[in-house]
């Protein structure tokens, strides 16, 4: 199992940028195709989006293309997430997964479900 570590979230005014790291450790996310997913307060959590392993894919939810863009360095055994033009909106814990099957394709990944491992999540707050 690989154990995944979030961090660079906090509190941001609306138009602003974060960029959330997830350190991974145990395997190489090169094994892995990793996801981002968040979860508003009293809402079921969503898709963000996915990167396959050697970032030759990557998908987005509606909500969020051309807003964010994930990234990662097999190398460090980290992806991101970078976050521009927030909105009080995506005010949620963002949760760092991988998935195991890196034979899928498109929506598959939308589905958390499909991630085997997960990390504690970190809190992105945008005030308006």
């Amino acid at each position: 199992q690989v154990q995944l570590v979030e961090s660079g979230g906090g509190l941001v005014q609306a138009g602003g940028s974060l960029r959330l790291s997830c350190a991974a450790s145990g395997r190489t996310i090169s094994n892995y195709v990793m996801g981002w997913f968040r979860q508003a307060p009293g809402k079921e959590r969503e898709f963000v989006a996915a990167i396959s392993r050697r970032s030759g894919y990557t998908y987005y939810a509606d909500a969020v293309k051309g807003r964010f863009t994930t990234s990662r360095d097999n190398a460090k055994n980290t992806v991101y997430l970078q976050m521009n033009s927030l909105k009080p909106e995506d005010t949620a814990v963002y949760y760092c997964a991988a998935c195991e099957n890196i034979y899928a394709s498109g929506r598959y990944y939308y589905t958390e479900e499909k991630y085997e491992n997960w990390g504690q999540g970190t809190q992105v707050t945008v005030s308006s």
